[in-house]
């Protein structure tokens, strides 16, 4: 049986992530394993056209344990945080019931772009390439809670559906699943409303790939406070509350490694609010011989990259840094060097998000890495775009005490297709609806087939504050970074974007495929999103 075979037959409470070692070895303590959520594999029923995996996502107030703050009361998939990873086949079938066992959602006075309902939600499938419509990648649902007079006449509590066909070419990946319901993102995902969708197929074939261990690091950004996660009420919400990061529900877990193994980690950025710029470093002292073979510098371990937002690079890329906007992901192989301690670090988190730990016998030789990729999504030309100049521009731009306490702040976008103001000669920084959502206004009307070139500009001057900018069902080829040509391009579902003078710009190409119906594009810094900065788009037949 392959390691790889033996990590995905054992229990999640006794996975073990290291060959066994005498206490001596481990100076007498055991470490403790590295978690990995709950897994829901696919099963092929008997005459049944395509595998499925099929899942019930419980949601209701549970008490997780957050290391360092105690038990936390917050909204929970099946009482975890993450919820469990689903496992799909390309051409399978995501099977979801949903429960809402939330209480009935409290009144609201204000309007759509204020934090309202935050006991609805729905589901979105982040980065995949599936229906925006009907029941399933469909974030204009609403699965609402109980009434307050269903509840007090003992009703049964409501239960949804989602069906998610995954298309027979669909790239094998990371992606993630989380709440996307306009109003109560925020709360809801600070909370840990999240999990890991991953999409099997041809990269995990890879000789190289599928000898490795594959390894869930789902990176969530809890605001614990008082023992429960705060409702968004105020503007200041996100700064008033310094964030907990943990990494598959635990703070700073170990992960053991021997020299010369390799391990797939799947990074995801389950995080509302802040970036990860993320460096493996150590305390070990490297030399030559261990650098050629294991592939890390002094005091470092590179993270060999084979695919970002789910869709494999052509080529494993070595990387000292990643950087992952909220909401990206990142595939990465690590190659155990000099025995010693490494950190997975963010530059704006105060701790490690996690610790690597080389350490017992050397594998000899030193397990390879693969040279060659099944590249996940072919590169789109340039010329099929209809002229060399932007089809769209898109600018994110913020104006400060538009509107009364507590939320005075407008997060709007503008450019092409922005939201008309609700008076065109007046003074559009002070207008109420200029570039806001607006649940009546289609924003951008993309047909079926054809290429596009974007433009995506932050106006932002300060480098802290940040648009990740993202966009429903379909991939974006990034082409260009603040005026440099990428080569090669890569495959995004978010690009990062952070203030400066000048703030960031992008240039992305896009395809739109295989679906029609209504879905979103907006701002992944979620607090942004809730107060307005939100766009329709709507797919349709050319």
């Amino acid at each position: 049986m392959s390691r790889r075979t033996l990590l995905k037959s054992l229990s999640v409470a006794s996975l073990p992530l290291a060959f066994r070692e005498s206490p001596t070895e481990r100076h007498n303590t055991a470490p403790t394993p590295f978690p990995q959520p709950a897994v829901t594999a696919p099963q092929r029923a008997a005459g049944a056209a395509a595998p499925v995996t099929e899942q019930t996502l419980d949601v209701r107030f549970a008490e997780v344990s957050v290391p360092g703050h105690g038990r936390v009361t917050t909204r929970a998939y099946n009482g975890a945080v993450p919820g469990p990873t689903l496992r799909v086949r390309a051409g399978g079938v995501l099977q979801l019931t949903h429960v809402n066992g939330l209480p009935p959602n409290p009144h609201t006075d204000g309007g759509h772009n204020v934090p309202h309902h935050p006991n609805s939600f729905n589901l979105h499938t982040h980065g995949m390439h599936v229906s925006p419509g009907g029941q399933a990648d469909n974030v204009l649902r609403e699965f609402a809670p109980r009434t307050q007079e269903d509840a007090d006449a003992g009703g049964p509590e409501p239960r949804y559906t989602s069906t998610i066909h995954v298309p027979e070419n669909h790239p094998a990946g990371t992606y993630w699943y989380h709440p996307h319901l306009h109003g109560s993102i925020a709360e809801q995902i600070v909370g840990g409303m999240t999990g890991v969708v991953i999409v099997e197929g041809d990269i995990d074939e890879v000789p190289e790939i599928k000898a490795a261990a594959d390894l869930v690091v789902c990176i969530n950004e809890l605001k614990p406070k008082d023992g429960r996660i705060p409702a968004f009420t105020t503007g200041n919400w996100v700064t008033g509350i310094p964030s907990v990061f943990t990494v598959n529900g635990a703070v700073n877990p170990t992960l053991q490694l021997r020299p010369g193994e390799v391990q797939r980690l799947r990074l995801v950025a389950a995080t509302a609010f802040t970036a990860l710029r993320l460096t493996l470093t150590g305390d070990s002292d490297s030399d030559s011989d261990n650098n050629s073979n294991s592939g890390s510098s002094s005091g470092s371990l590179t993270m060999h990259q084979i695919a970002q937002d789910g869709i494999t690079f052509p080529r494993t890329v070595a990387q000292d840094r990643i950087d992952l906007a909220m909401g990206n992901r990142a595939d990465v192989l690590v190659r155990g060097g000099t025995p010693g301690r490494y950190e997975l670090r963010a530059e704006t988190v105060p701790g490690p998000l996690m610790t690597i730990e080389v350490t017992g016998d050397r594998v000899d030789p030193p397990m390879a890495l693969p040279d060659a990729l099944p590249q996940g999504r072919p590169f789109l030309d340039e010329n099929e775009t209809a002229t060399p100049q932007p089809d769209r521009d898109v600018v994110f731009h913020s104006d400060a005490r538009v509107f009364p306490a507590p939320f005075p702040n407008a997060f709007r976008i503008l450019g092409t297709g922005a939201t008309p103001p609700a008076d065109p000669a007046g003074d559009l920084t002070r207008d109420p609806a200029y570039g806001l959502f607006d649940p009546d206004v289609v924003n951008h009307t993309l047909p079926l087939g054809k290429v596009e070139r974007w433009t995506v500009r932050t106006d932002e001057t300060l480098p802290a504050h940040s648009h990740p900018f993202h966009l429903h069902t379909n991939p974006m080829l990034l082409t260009h970074r603040n005026g440099s040509r990428l080569d090669p391009p890569v495959w995004h579902d978010t690009i990062g974007l952070s203030g400066g003078s000048p703030g960031d710009s992008v240039t992305f190409l896009v395809k739109y495929e295989d679906f029609t119906g209504r879905t979103i594009a907006h701002c992944h810094q979620l607090q942004h999103e809730d107060l307005g900065m939100m766009q329709t788009v709507d797919y349709v037949e050319p």
